[in-house]
Order: structure tokens, then C-alpha cells, then sequence
């Protein structure tokens, strides 16, 4: 190297300076296959990365050079392999780099191989992909795999680590997958969780713990149980309006905006009652595009969702709680901004301003006039901030009852002519929907392929 080449090293840092030091304690977790197995195990991720890769084998793998970042325990760069892939580059920065090599040796033995197809088709690279060395060594590839996503899609930061490898590594017109993801948060009403939070905190308020008089703790305790994520799955119950949405298209978003990003909140609430907080939670997309298909081929689109609607991910949900509650009607609209920003924890801070509007008022207010009354009208209006990375746990969800829940139960109340309508006039019968044919894919006893009857059939994959 040159002693330009070098200070010019030196001048300009690492994409992943501000996260070097969180590194040693991240990549030490996910060297241990019981992580890697907790994964594994989650069906719908597995099945998804697996049908949207196989899926797409002759349209998209067939034949070429792929790169997984973060590759883990191999998984994405097997399913490549079985895709037809001339070669993977696994790239991997723990200690799950020399455990990989491990199965990969016993595709090559002369004797009982064991996944013999992977024989000489897979590099594995032990290191970050952002190691400068790389740029030298690694070639451009037609295709990126990654498993890079974390709670609310973008926590620990992995993200940053596709983009990075897109930028410098994927060819004009190739295809990242997944290739999008999608940011879902909605309004919460979860009175049960709420007390919870605050009854942990109150734990503070004792004036005789042994003695000492705990109370100067409760503030800073009441703020750090407050700004702590809940990381667990929830009954769509508890959900008091449709969510938001706000998509990341992977093959498009650069570094900057993966930093920091602002998603607009326009809720329409449907009940009375009280929203206790924000509930969030993501979708990923597997669709290749056009330019990197072999001609003459279509690809096969893959989706997955993490919603309280569909089946539980080792991801869960998140909830996100107000330090106090904000009292709401069915018809009136909640408006603001939810603001996301990297912190050098290797997740996100993130802050909410909202208010509760009359749905006239909501309709004729500007930009302006909502910052303005955020400032002035205390009493509807909520800020927080929540720090991602503080995640706090919560398992008491373990499904829906067999008989539905009616909304008064948990205080929450419906307008009067939403309340009757069911009984002035019938419901209406959704449009049907039958299950045509139950077909498996390949081998798995996981993956399959539902093909159904309706008004609206798709060719999608939906998880």
C-alpha cells in the first residue's frame, strides 16, 4: 500500500467506528449455536428465507455469485447452494466462521460426505464486511443474502452492515434479498402491561426499605422502566387503530437514511378508551428484481410479517408505553412524528410527539399548525423517548381465548353505531376463500405452498 493510500486509511474512519466497541460482547452472542438454534428453530424466518430462495433458484441463483452477510451458522449460503449458486461468499465476523468450516469439511470428505452438494461452493470470510482488506480480496457479486434484521426491523444495526456490502459489492442490477422491509406502529390500549410498568416502579416509593427511604430513586426509576421497549408478543386485541406504515427498500435506502428516519403518524382511532402506548412491529419482502433475472424467467415473491395477526417470530413484537396514558374517542385522529436515530449501542433512539385531534381539526391542520399545537395543548398532547436497546420482556401473552374478547372488557368502547350496526342489518360474509391444494417444497417438512380459490388470488407467498 502506498503511504497515500494509507493516510488516506487514516483520515477517513470505518463505516462501523461508532459500533467497534460494542462488537467483542455482539458477536460473542451470536458464536454460540444455541443463539444460532433459537433462529433456526423460528419457522416462519427459516421457511421464508428458504422459499424465497429455492423459489427463486432458476429466475435468480442459478449459476451465480452470491455474498451472505453475516452468515451465522450458514444457513442463507446452504439454501444458495441448493439454489443452484456458482459460488457463496459467507461472510461472518464471530466465532460461528470457524464452526461453519466445520460442515462445510464434511461436504468434502472421501468417505460418508455429509451435504455433499456444498463441496467447494462456499468461501467463508471471517470478518466484519466493512474491513477495508475486503475491498481488495472480495469479488462483485449477482446477488446479497442477509438475515440482518433485529426488533422493530432495525435494532443492532445490521442493516447498515447489507447497505455497506450493496454498495461495494453488488453489481449494476443485481438483487439484495430480503429487499425491503417495513415498519408497522399503531396505537395501543394495554391497561394490564401499563400497571405492571408503573408497579415496578413504585417499588421506589418505599419509605422504610430496611431503614432507608428509597423515594429520591423513584424518578430516575419511573423514567427508565418508561423508556424501555417491551419486547414480547400481544393480542391484536389491544390494538386501538390500523398502523402506520413506513418501508425501507433495501435495494435503494443509503447509510444516511438508515441513521436516522421519521416516520409521520396519522392514527384513526376506533375506540374510546385509553391509549397507553405505541405498538410496533415489521414486515419483509423477498422480490427480485427485473434487471437481475435470467432472461426469459420470473421471479417468485416471497412475504413475512411479524404482526400480532400472524404467527409468532423469535422477534416477537415491541410495545412502547406512554408515561401517561392519553385518553382518546372512537373518530378522532392521533398526529405527529415518531423520530428514529442511531446511538453507538448498536440500536436507536427512538421519540414520539403526538396529539389527539377532532377529525375536522385533524383535516384542515397544516405542518405548521400541528408543530405549534404539540408546544401548547399539554393536556392532549404526549412526548417519550425510548432507547431501543434497553429491551425489557414480557411473556404473559399465550393467545387468543376461544371466546372473543368483547372490547368493554378492557375499557374500551365502541361508537354507538358501530355498536348496533350488527344488528339493524346482517354482517356481511367476506369474500370466500378455499384452499385449493397443499403442495411441498422439496424436501422440507416446513415450507409449502398454499394455493387458494378467491375473488383475490396472488401468486405471493405470504408468512
Amino acid at each position: 500500500m502506498s503511504k497515500e493510500a494509507s493516510r488516506e486509511g487514516e483520515a477517513n474512519p470505518r463505516e462501523d467506528d461508532e459500533v467497534l466497541h460494542r462488537d467483542p460482547t455482539y458477536f460473542q452472542y451470536y458464536s454460540q449455536l444455541q443463539h444460532q438454534q433459537n433462529m433456526l428453530q423460528d419457522y416462519v424466518r427459516t421457511s421464508a428465507y428458504h422459499s424465497a430462495i429455492t423459489l427463486n433458484g432458476l429466475a435468480l441463483f442459478h449459476d451465480r455469485l452470491v455474498m451472505d452477510v453475516g452468515a451465522g451458522s450458514g444457513i442463507l449460503s446452504f439454501f444458495a447452494a441448493q439454489a443452484g449458486a456458482k459460488h457463496v461468499h459467507a461472510v461472518e465476523a464471530s466465532g460461528m466462521a470457524k464452526k461453519m468450516k466445520v460442515i462445510l469439511e464434511a461436504a468434502k470428505r472421501q468417505s460418508t460426505p455429509r451435504n455433499a452438494y456444498l463441496a467447494d461452493r462456499i468461501t467463508v470470510v471471517g470478518s466484519k464486511i466493512e474491513d477495508p482488506r475486503l475491498l481488495a480480496s472480495m469479488p462483485q457479486v449477482d446477488v446479497i443474502i442477509s438475515e440482518p434484521i433485529g426488533v422493530l426491523l432495525v435494532h443492532e444495526r445490521m442493516l447498515e452492515s447489507f447497505v455497506y456490502a450493496r454498495d461495494k459489492f453488488l453489481r449494476p442490477g443485481g438483487a439484495m434479498l430480503p429487499s425491503s422491509g417495513t415498519i408497522h406502529l399503531a396505537p395501543l390500549s394495554d391497561a394490564a402491561l401499563w400497571n405492571e410498568t408503573i408497579t415496578k416502579a413504585r417499588f421506589w416509593q418505599q419509605d422504610s426499605f430496611y431503614g432507608v427511604d428509597l423515594n429520591p430513586y423513584f424518578a430516575p426509576a419511573f423514567d427508565e422502566f418508561f423508556s424501555a421497549p417491551v419486547v414480547g408478543c400481544f393480542s391484536p386485541t389491544t390494538l386501538i387503530g390500523d398502523s402506520v406504515q413506513y418501508e425501507v427498500d433495501f435495494h435503494t435506502v443509503t447509510l444516511a437514511g438508515l441513521k436516522e428516519f421519521a416516520i409521520p403518524i396519522d392514527w384513526q382511532i376506533k375506540f374510546t378508551g385509553l391509549m397507553h402506548g405505541v405498538a410496533g412491529w415489521f414486515d419483509l419482502a423477498f422480490v427480485p428484481p427485473a434487471s437481475s433475472l435470467h432472461r426469459g424467467t420470473k421471479s417468485s415473491a416471497v412475504y413475512m410479517s411479524t404482526s400480532p395477526y400472524s404467527p409468532a417470530t423469535h422477534w416477537q413484537q415491541v410495545r412502547l408505553l406512554l408515561k401517561q396514558p392519553l385518553a382518546v374517542n372512537a373518530g378522532q385522529v392521533v398526529r405527529g412524528l415518531v423520530s428514529m436515530k442511531v446511538n453507538d449501542q448498536r440500536s436507536y433512539d427512538v421519540e414520539a410527539r403526538i396529539i389527539v385531534l377532532d377529525e375536522e381539526e385533524a383535516a384542515a391542520l397544516t405542518d405548521e399548525g400541528l408543530s405549534l399545537l404539540l408546544d401548547s395543548q399539554k393536556s392532549r398532547a404526549r412526548s417519550a423517548i425510548w432507547y431501543l436497546h434497553d429491551q425489557t420482556y414480557n411473556y404473559s401473552y399465550t393467545g387468543e381465548p376461544l371466546e372473543p374478547v368483547k372490547p368493554e372488557n378492557a375499557n374500551l368502547y365502541l361508537p354507538v353505531e358501530s355498536l348496533l350496526v350488527d344488528s339493524v342489518a346482517p354482517a356481511q360474509q367476506p369474500a370466500s376463500s378455499i384452499v385449493s391444494s397443499v403442495q411441498g417444497i422439496a424436501d422440507s417438512l416446513t415450507d409449502f405452498i398454499v394455493t387458494a380459490s378467491s375473488d383475490q388470488d396472488s401468486n405471493a407467498m405470504q408468512y
